[in-house]
């Protein structure tokens, strides 16, 4: 069976039980704040296993595409050293939210491996939970109890907590579960020793392919358990290694999920995998790194220096230092590799397609910089060595290695391997302290302390903020959260008109009033697709009948800014071609952010041309056409924009004003009159191929016509009020351009002046002619003459004390003879006699210069300088 054969044959036998299958979501998450990557194929489920919405089946299946940097089963730095673990892969599942559990998720996973498949039974073990007395939780009887209708006794095996207990997080959903882990050694390694002994221990051919958990179980925020009303079975498949147990393979890189691409890097580099060790594990890595990056870019995630951008970036350049290192690919080779990707997965994940010249162009540019990187981070390599060397040690300190690492991205291993090359080692002990210092500081930075909710009354969240921003409501929940050692609370309500941050939309703010009270709700986020509302303190009467009432006059800024949006893309789409596509958004009462797929600068007159198309859409206050809950297909045929990495459901909201239509479940305004006008601030690179605008609009753009209104007023007073104040400008700047020139020529003439002076003045120490002198002159100035000095004699040595600003320097040069046959370093000299003028410098042994602060110093630093020479 080839890849995309086994993916189609899973999903299709859930199918014949009863499943819906449902599209992969993003592997980006936006709108949840606890993750950034989709890591499990439970991510998009989250919201319906807390309870926070309705399922729309009870049974669901798919192949979920998941990225892992971290965790049980997975750390960065290993992959494709080993032959199964991967940075992206895909995550085969099945689900049951409150419909049937252990039973039959037991059954038809041997269903499906054993009849299906035809895997060899005898190959199979299965994993159950030994039990927590500390919790009270017995030994999963009940899982095991199933399994011995498929297995004997010893192919069952008790699993610790870690192992086999599941949990969602610190708090929330968790429960028993069942791994199925499959022995592939060759017969003769089993007879000598049998798979359940190696079940869990790291083994590459005695793996775990599938984990069935069992949700039933409420972790709260004191640890103790409670059962969960609803039963929830959540499996997951690793799809990487169910291919190479189906294809006969040991590892997941012989698949035909990646040897495609690894041919086509062996060509690129001229390289043949399995000839040798430290290139096949090259180019492992650059295999699974390629998928990682392109399919992130795909969904909406580029490369950048914080958060899930900085993920990465790290990961592209971990395969980008394999290729320079053990490929020898010193320039871009990455994005080279994007076709055979797209041909091998492109009809799976349409996405690929659509999106490769955007994520061609993104690689190539982050290779070429990264590369620049690696040659800078080389060259400081090379510095501390050879400083390392001149101190008389071998071993490079670990604290620089470690900024190496933090500034520059430049691994420890490949620190280690320049060093081995040139007779060094590396304090490892210390670059990993210095780590672990680092990972203590993100961590504290990140940590939170989240109370369990307290439930006032039973109910689910109705958003009415599209109608209304004032409306009667209850509290449903509340909790306590502290980070960074502030407080505040949650609060989940049954009605509210705030909208919860979403979609580049930023949360509303304002007040929850009731009889007794009035609370300021500083912002609303969502999570798991809940609204929660943010308090810095908590009603004292939680139960009481609310008002929740939302800011209008940011509210109303922010449905402008935010409406602006759908018309900017739409007049960039006219103005610069259907090529553009959203990338991002931010959308706050202040300004409007718009990110766009464009591969060159807009220019001025394209921006003008686009502010005048959206500004005409304003005035002619086109009416909001609101499309609730409308079927998806019809909304496509209506023309709705989707955005690539959004994963859109059964039945949408559709927001309309003229010809500009999208998808959208944001605020806007009633009409575009509503925006006032709208005034392009900045366009500018985000990224190879992405562009971003800023704008502003309504009362912040006739703010700023006043301020520019009152600078061209002060323009005019300040040349007399002349009738032209652009003349009047131009002609100041043409008198001052002749002043300026004939005080240059002036004081040139009088440098040469000082010049000739010092030449005159000249002193003959020792066969060395010395010229000395103290000059109220700008430094340019100076450095000429310095140079013109040192060419004055065979040995000569000039030092000159300037001061102008207020600012004293010391210039110093000395003929090249000087320095050949006398051994003199300007450079040295001058840093130490710059301590008289309160400073600092240096330079080249032939010429150098330095600040100071104390210009009273100035002659004791001319007469240390020569002191120091030894003339």
């Amino acid at each position: 069976m080839t890849a995309n054969e086994i993916r189609d044959s899973f999903v299709k036998f859930f199918e014949s039980k009863g499943h819906l299958i449902v599209p992969s979501a993003p592997m980006v998450i936006k709108d949840d704040p606890t993750l950034m990557f989709t890591n499990a194929g439970m991510n998009q489920f989250k919201d319906i296993i807390l309870g926070n919405r309705p399922a729309t089946s009870k049974r669901c299946t798919d192949s979920q595409k998941c990225l892992r940097v971290s965790g049980k089963h997975n750390d960065l730095e290993e992959v494709g050293h080993d032959t199964y673990h991967h940075t992206m892969f895909e995550m085969l599942g099945n689900w049951s939210f409150g419909d049937y559990f252990k039973k039959e998720a037991i059954e038809w996973a041997w269903e499906y491996l054993v009849d299906v498949l035809k895997i060899d039974k005898s190959n199979l073990y299965a994993t159950v939970f030994e039990g927590s007395p500390e919790e009270g939780l017995e030994r999963d009887n009940e899982a095991a109890s199933y399994w011995e209708k498929f297995l004997p006794a010893d192919h069952i095996i008790n699993g610790n907590k870690h192992d086999n207990f599941w949990e969602m997080g610190a708090t929330g959903p968790c429960g028993p579960c069942s791994e199925i882990h499959i022995d592939l050694r060759p017969e003769e390694e089993k007879a000598k020793v049998p798979g359940r002994e190696l079940v869990n221990k790291d083994n590459p051919l005695v793996i775990e392919i599938w984990n069935l958990v069992f949700m039933q179980y409420n972790r709260k925020a004191d640890q103790s358990l409670e059962p969960l009303p609803a039963k929830v079975i959540d499996t997951g498949m690793g799809f990487e290694r169910l291919c190479a147990v189906m294809q006969g393979k040991r590892s997941n890189y012989d698949t035909d999920v990646f040897q495609p691409i690894i041919r086509v890097i062996g060509d690129l580099s001229d390289c043949r995998y399995g000839e040798d060790p430290k290139k096949d594990v090259a180019m492992r890595v650059v295999a699974d790194h390629l998928r990682t990056i392109a399919f992130s870019i795909a969904d909406g995630q580029l490369p950048g220096n914080a958060k899930a951008g900085y993920v990465i970036r790290r990961i592209l350049r971990r395969a980008v230092r394999y290729a320079y290192t053990f490929l020898g690919q010193k320039e871009a080779f990455m994005y080279k590799l994007l076709p055979v990707l797209v041909q091998e997965m492109g009809k799976s994940y349409p996405e690929l397609e659509a999106q490769k010249v955007l994520i061609s162009k993104v690689m190539k540019e982050e290779e070429d910089s990264f590369l620049r990187t690696l040659e800078t981070g080389i060259r400081l390599l090379d510095r501390v060595m050879a400083e390392t060397r001149a101190s008389g040690k071998t071993v490079i300190d670990g604290v620089e290695a470690f900024t190496l690492f933090d500034t520059y991205g430049f691994p420890l291993d490949l620190t280690e391997l320049i060093c081995r090359e040139n007779g060094m080692t590396v304090d490892e002990e210390t670059f990993h302290a210095e780590m672990q210092k680092q990972k203590e500081r993100a961590r504290n930075a990140a940590a939170v302390e989240t109370g369990d909710w307290v439930v006032v009354r039973e109910g689910e969240t109705e958003f009415k903020g599209w109608d209304y921003t004032e409306h009667e409501c209850h509290i449903l929940r509340y909790r306590k959260v502290t980070q960074k050692k502030q407080t505040f609370y949650q609060i989940v309500l049954d009605y509210t008109p705030f909208y919860a941050e979403m979609g580049g939309q930023v949360g509303d703010r304002g007040v929850l009033c009731s009889e007794h009270e009035t609370i300021e709700i500083v912002d609303t986020k969502r999570e798991n697709n809940l609204p929660v509302h943010i308090a810095k303190t908590l009603p004292e009467h939680p139960e009481a009948d609310f008002m929740a009432c939302v800011d209008t006059d940011l509210r109303a800024a922010s449905e402008a800014n935010h409406t602006c949006t759908h018309l900017l893309d739409q007049a960039l789409r006219t103005v610069l071609g259907e090529h553009v596509e959203q990338k991002g958004s931010l959308v706050t009462p202040e300004y409007l952010r718009f990110d766009f797929s464009h591969f060159q600068k807009v220019t001025d007159e394209q921006l003008r041309e686009v502010e005048r198309i959206v500004n005409a859409k304003i005035r002619e206050d086109l009416p909001l056409q609101d499309h609730r809950d409308m079927p998806i297909e019809k909304a496509k045929e209506l023309g709705a924009i989707a955005l690539f990495g959004e994963k859109y459901g059964d039945r949408v909201r559709v927001v309309q004003f003229g010809d500009s239509v999208e998808f959208c479940g944001g605020c806007h305004a009633k009409s575009t009159g509503r925006i006032g006008m709208v005034k392009i601030l900045s366009e500018s690179s985000v990224a190879a191929g992405i562009r971003r605008i800023e704008a502003i609009t309504g009362e912040k753009v006739e703010n700023m016509l006043y301020t520019l209104q009152d600078l061209t007023n002060e323009l005019r007073t300040l040349f007399n009020n002349a009738p032209d104040v652009k003349a009047a400008i131009l002609k100041s700047i043409e008198e001052n351009a002749i002043l300026k020139k004939q005080i240059e020529e002036s004081m040139k003439e009088k440098a040469a002046q000082a010049k000739a002076r010092i030449v005159s003045q000249a002193a003959i120490v020792n066969g060395v002619t010395l010229y000395r002198s103290i000059l109220p002159m700008p430094a340019d100035l100076v450095k000429d003459m310095a140079f013109q000095l040192r060419n004055g004699a065979e040995d000569a040595l000039v030092i000159i004390g300037s001061l102008h600003e207020g600012k004293p320097m010391l210039t110093a040069a000395a003929s090249d003879n000087m320095v050949k046959a006398h051994g003199m370093n300007v450079g040295k000299i001058v840093r130490e006699a710059a301590k008289l003028i309160q400073g600092g410098g240096g330079g080249q042994p032939h010429f150098a210069t330095a600040g100071g602060k104390n210009a009273d110093g100035l002659s004791a630093a001319v007469d240390k300088f020569v002191e120091l020479a030894a003339l």
